[in-house]
């Protein structure tokens, strides 16, 4: 069987070629064209927006700390970039950055049940704020009389994403914590009792940040803000390539796009998924296929200019930590 990586790189290259096919369908020629008319100016416009969303999106994850244990605004800022890069460019699944961001933070001091436990809910809180804006997106859809083919399965999916999401939180509680330490007893053994404390540790950080309700629902808030900015990606291109939609049209494609997104997190970059949600969606507004991948591919711009600095950054973080923790180890060699 395949492992986990080499799964990560199989699906990665059927995404690729599912988004090489779309273009090949539509023509070439007729997407680039389209890109072309969005003009530099559009892109330039996507990038600082997306570049605004991601520091955004670090605040929501910031505010989750507590005062005393909080990191700098700039720390969160700069993580937040790692983790959007890692997961737009790695061929890692959506949530592999999450991973990313926690250890990087660990890296800058922070201690790692408590930089671990902090990732984990802020996953959560912008899973929560994402599926309250597919909710207006699709309350707006249904307000102007939207394509059923499209509202149902919507529909669907979003009713099916609130008990994920419970499960989510589930697992996250006693239920988890006495699952994962009897799986870790079963193939581990009792010689990895540390690792059982390690796991006390997290969900006692969990359990913490959870007891806190106002800095989760100001989480939340904040990230739910910072979906409606994005939407601005789409309310620019679309227009600068002549077709005109106001931005309550433009935020029905941006949240039910990421609602897409995010039921195909298991695919890297959700490569192929996000164009085929967007030629369905622009066709609502009357956007045919090729400026709807041309739409795509603009907003795929800004995962290449913010996503290779953030990867870089990792491994310098990476680099950096192994130069000193080389001459560490030795010193304790030494000393035995």
């Amino acid at each position: 069987m395949p492992s986990g990586r080499q799964t990560a790189l199989i699906v990665w290259f059927v995404g690729m070629a599912v988004l090489i096919g779309l273009i090949a369908w539509r023509g070439a020629t007729e997407v680039g064209s389209a890109m072309v008319s969005a003009g530099w100016a559009s892109v330039l416009v996507v990038v600082l927006v997306r570049s605004a969303t991601v520091a955004i999106a670090a605040g929501g994850w910031w505010l989750l700390f507590a005062p005393e244990q909080r990191p700098s605004l700039l720390l969160c800022v700069g993580l937040r970039f790692i983790r959007e890069g890692a997961n737009a460019l790695l061929p890692l699944a959506q949530i592999g950055g999450e991973f990313i961001g926690a250890r990087c933070l660990a890296l800058r001091g922070v201690r790692g049940a408590l930089a671990a436990a902090s990732v984990i809910v802020d996953v959560l809180m912008q899973a929560i704020s994402q599926l309250i804006f597919a909710i207006i997106g699709l309350i707006l859809l249904i307000a102007m009389g939207g394509n059923e083919l499209v509202v149902w399965p919507v529909a669907i999916g979003i009713a099916l994403a609130v008990p994920a999401l419970g499960g989510f939180l589930l697992v996250q509680g006693e239920f988890g914590q006495r699952l994962l330490k009897k799986v870790l007893s079963v193939f581990a053994g009792d010689r990895n009792w540390l690792r059982l404390s390690a796991i006390d540790d997290l969900f006692a950080q969990l359990d913490a940040f959870y007891a806190q309700r106002r800095r989760l629902i100001l989480s939340v808030t904040w990230h739910l803000a910072d979906w409606f900015v994005g939407a601005i990606e789409v309310w620019v291109v679309l227009n600068a390539m002549n077709y005109p939609v106001d931005f309550g049209d433009a935020v029905i494609i941006e949240s039910l796009m990421h609602a897409v997104r995010g039921a195909a997190f298991a695919v890297p970059g959700a490569l192929g998924a996000q164009e085929g949600g967007l030629i369905v969606l622009c066709a609502i507004f009357d956007v045919p296929p090729e400026a709807a991948l041309a739409l795509s591919l603009v907003k795929r711009i800004p995962d290449l200019v913010i996503g290779i600095p953030g990867v870089l950054a990792w491994q310098a973080m990476e680099g950096w930590h192994f130069h000193r923790r080389g001459p560490a180890a030795d010193n304790q060699n030494e000393r035995a």
